[in-house]
């Protein structure tokens, strides 16, 4: 839904930035790395993932676009919300989490406040293969309009009231086949189905 929202800087502190754009007052969840680059501006540009769940609606902001792809990757893995994968991004930056994963170092990961030693090792085993093909390939996988797309598909679905699980699995079957589905058909693919 967003892509970037850009504008002066109205407040900011190491978890939340409010963005003035135009009038409109964005309040945006931040890591502490983006936090870093930012304290010292007076204008700001932040990549977005919008969170919309039935109780809740959330922006969270990210200084350049690779830190959002990692954010999307680890909200990929099974247990670990944005809230958590925002504290991992606070933690260590985007290249410490793609070195820590794809080298296995568990140690690193489970030091994240909140990360224990199964979810460290699910955060390896799901992302290992995707880190290392993308240093391969000179791109991270899972970071192109479609693994947003997917992120916005299962959300929605969520949103209508579908189990996270049943909409992960009908967006998956869909992507499988057709890779350039676009979010709308992906949504009405998937309400067929379930």
């Amino acid at each position: 839904m967003y892509d970037y929202i850009s504008g002066s800087i109205s407040e900011i502190n190491p978890a939340k930035v409010v963005i003035d754009n135009h009038g409109i007052g964005y309040d945006i969840q931040i890591s502490i790395q983006t936090y870093d680059r930012l304290r010292d501006e007076k204008e700001a540009k932040l990549f977005i993932w919008h969170l919309v769940r039935e109780d809740e609606e959330a922006l969270f902001g990210f200084f350049d676009k690779e830190e959002r792809r990692i954010f999307t990757l680890l909200i990929g893995v099974s247990g670990i919300g944005p809230n958590i994968a925002r504290v991992m991004l606070s933690s260590l930056s985007a290249d410490e989490i793609k070195t820590a994963v794809s080298s296995g170092d568990v140690g690193k990961i489970k030091g994240v406040k909140g990360i224990g030693l199964k979810t460290a090792q699910k955060i390896i085993i799901e992302l290992r293969d995707k880190i290392a093909k993308s240093a391969a390939d000179g791109e991270i996988p899972g970071f192109s309009g479609t693994s947003l797309q997917r992120s916005e598909a299962v959300t929605a679905l969520i949103t209508l009231g579908f189990a996270k699980q049943a909409a992960e699995k009908a967006i998956d079957a869909i992507l499988k086949k057709e890779p350039e589905c676009s979010l709308e058909q992906m949504i009405r693919k998937a309400l067929k189905m379930l």
